[in-house]
């Protein structure tokens, strides 16, 4: 069974891939934290959003966060 293909632009408009391109963190950071995010939800049932995982390690501002946001809230 092959998995359908998944229109990119449905992804560009993410928090993290928003932070990335903004420079705010790097891919490798941002893998991270979402590897985190599925350990947590699959574990603990807790879901966290990515920017709060990146913000609690240290990785991102709370300026950085809302300037993220923001865009993400406009390309909806």
């Amino acid at each position: 069974m092959s998995i359908p293909f998944m229109r990119l632009e449905k992804f560009d408009r993410r928090f993290g891939t928003i932070a990335v391109n903004k420079g705010f963190i790097t891919a490798k950071q941002l893998v991270r934290a979402l590897e985190l995010q599925v350990t947590e939800e699959i574990e603990d049932g807790k879901h966290r959003l990515i920017g709060m995982i990146l913000y609690e390690q240290g990785q991102i501002t709370p300026s950085q966060i809302d300037e993220v946001d923001r865009e993400v809230m406009e390309a909806r």
